[in-house]
């Protein structure tokens, strides 16, 4: 197996966790938030969900790094402190991730919480703003598609930074469950907050599925375009 295949799989299989993690983590929600069960029961709930929601925001988070090293195989070049960063990011995020999800109760959560938060909308807007310039500069001319992946990708990131701004209380009124204290109106509450993300959820799996179909068809690329290059003969590109 090759480098590029390895990565290729690496790529491949970030998809398939991360929405079928996401699909998880919405359906054992609804047990969270249903007031007819015990409490035991939307408590165990509860584990499962975030247990499965760890999974989904890992491979977001290392999506960025495995695409970029995968593009530099598609002959897109970057200069040796972009790819540096590209190869660093995955890593440094996924530590605030494992930080978030397994020490929330240490001092240092709420900021680095805000931290997270603010990180986010600069990735979305650095990809918004460096796709652009990389289109308008021609660097993606033959690979246009990578340019649709990259903008799909600062909006599925957009779209949980939604989520979590749709999701403010209800982390509020579990905090009644765990307690005991929960109320009808704190569980109005909480399905409300679910009711309010739900578009954004199923924006992310239209997204995820836009991401795939790019990713396959290629669109706009020279080989979709069955475009021989000058440089191959034609028995060596079919080879390919």
């Amino acid at each position: 197996m090759s480098a590029y295949d390895l990565t290729l799989l690496i790529h491949i299989v970030l998809f398939c966790y991360w929405l079928g993690g996401d699909v998880g983590v919405f359906y054992s929600s609804k047990f969270v938030v249903d007031p007819s069960l015990q409490r035991e029961t939307r408590l165990i709930a509860t584990k499962i969900m975030m247990g499965c929601d760890l999974i989904p925001k890992i491979c977001m988070t290392m999506m960025l790094t495995v695409g970029g090293i995968l593009s530099e195989f598609h002959g897109i070049t970057h200069p040796t402190w972009q790819m540096v960063g590209i190869v660093l990011l995955g890593p440094f995020w996924v530590s605030i991730v494992l930080l978030l999800h397994f020490k929330h109760n240490a001092s240092y959560i709420p900021l680095l919480t805000k931290f997270d938060f603010y990180l986010r909308w600069l990735i979305v807007i650095g990809l918004i703003v460096s796709t652009s310039y990389s289109w308008m500069t021609g660097r993606l001319a033959d690979d246009p598609w990578m340019a649709g992946k990259l903008i799909v990708f600062a909006g599925l990131v957009f779209c949980g930074l939604m989520i979590r701004v749709g999701l403010k209380d209800f982390g509020a009124s579990y905090g009644k469950i765990i307690a005991d204290k929960v109320t009808d109106e704190d569980n109005q509450k909480m399905i409300a907050s679910l009711d309010r993300v739900r578009p954004w959820v199923y924006t992310i799996w239209i997204g995820l599925l836009i991401e795939a179909t790019l990713g396959i068809v290629q669109p706009g690329s020279p080989d979709s375009l069955g475009y021989v290059p000058a440089t191959e003969t034609i028995e060596q590109h079919v080879s390919r």
